[in-house]
């Protein structure tokens, strides 16, 4: 571990970051660039005074899962993001899969959206980042482990909950955008990938999933207009907009009602709701 190197990356890496970057409101005149160190540690779901420490040269090696934070929090580029896990003494992720890594452009756009659901997905259906709004529309999708990150996953596996969220005469061409997402992503990653583990899982547990992977539907499909059903608030009718990155691996989900309609004052609803009531699936 290279506390030198780490702690000046780290600490010039904030400096050239603003609130509005990240989603933060200005508040009152700064006396230095950039975010302030509790800013950075609340991004990033750690302690200031750890976070401090790591800048002072005196922090103790920081985990990957910590580093992943950390790069999330900076909005870091894979590349910086690699780096920063070399000079805290830790091998870089593997890119040969899905990333973990949000991509900074995405992240962007995602912290100016505040008072609609958003989320960002990976190529296997997992939520990788989401606003206050898709997290009390869904549920807090970013804390699943293991299969159960994957949307398509859960479509299959636990479909007594999973498709609750939908009217039952729209869970057919669900099921059916959800097996072309896979097969599309299983074309660019390979048999060998995560995306062929989760083909030989779901050809093992869903009958369902084996009737439709035959049929060789192959695309990325969001549905630009859904009915999403919250059990509190009722159906809710929903524009999908999508934003991908440029290598096509991760997308940024935006929904939206239309203006001056009962849909939309039910997104308004959501803030008031919150995550109380709501702890199941995401989008």
């Amino acid at each position: 571990m290279d506390r030198e190197a780490l702690a000046d990356f780290l600490s010039r890496r904030r400096q050239e970051l603003q609130p509005d970057d990240v989603g933060l409101p200005a508040g009152v005149r700064r006396r230095t660039p950039g975010l302030r160190r509790e800013e950075v540690a609340l991004l990033a779901t750690m302690s200031a005074d750890y976070y401090t420490r790591l800048e002072q040269r005196r922090g103790p090696q920081p985990s990957t899962q910590l580093l992943a934070s950390l790069a999330r929090a900076l909005r870091l580029t894979a590349d910086e993001r690699d780096y920063l896990f070399r000079v805290a003494g830790h091998n870089p992720p593997d890119r040969s899969g899905p990333s973990e890594h949000v991509a900074p452009a995405l992240l962007r756009v995602l912290g100016r959206l505040s008072d609609t659901p958003a989320l960002i997905l990976n190529e296997l259906a997992e939520t990788l980042a989401q606003n206050d709004p898709a997290r009390a529309l869904f549920g807090d999708a970013t804390a699943r482990v293991g299969w159960d990150r994957s949307e398509i996953y859960r479509w299959f596996v636990h479909p007594e909950t999973e498709r609750s969220r939908y009217p039952e005469n729209d869970r057919n061409r669900q099921s059916r955008a959800q097996v072309a997402n896979l097969r599309m992503a299983l074309g660019t990653m390979g048999k060998q990938s995560r995306a062929g583990k989760l083909v030989d899982e779901l050809l093992g547990r869903s009958p369902e999933f084996v009737e439709l992977w035959h049929e060789h539907e192959v695309a990325r499909r969001f549905a630009d207009h859904k009915v999403l059903i919250h059990p509190e608030i009722g159906p809710i009718e929903l524009d999908c907009q999508v934003l991908f990155t440029e290598d096509q691996t991760q997308a940024l989900l935006v929904l939206t009602a239309e203006p001056h309609t009962d849909d939309e004052e039910k997104l308004q609803l959501l803030s008031v709701v919150g995550t109380q009531t709501f702890t199941t699936h995401p989008e």
